[in-house]
């Protein structure tokens, strides 16, 4: 993946996360939630890029 994509990927998830935060109405404890696990899954989805962990794809959620 091209240095420009991952700069434009990371922007429009952080511009789609401000626009949810400031245009939603919720409860502080929701958006600080709905931040961690952007943030969580943003980094995850880094490490699998620079192949500093597997691919995201053999893991499994439940049973």
């Amino acid at each position: 993946m091209p240095l420009i994509h991952l700069v434009v990927t990371l922007v429009v998830v952080g511009l789609i996360l401000w626009l949810i935060n400031s245009y939603i109405p919720m409860q502080a404890t929701i958006k600080t939630i709905l931040n961690v696990v952007v943030v969580i899954v943003v980094i995850i989805w880094l490490l699998s890029l620079f192949g500093l962990i597997g691919p995201i794809s053999g893991i499994s959620v439940g049973g």
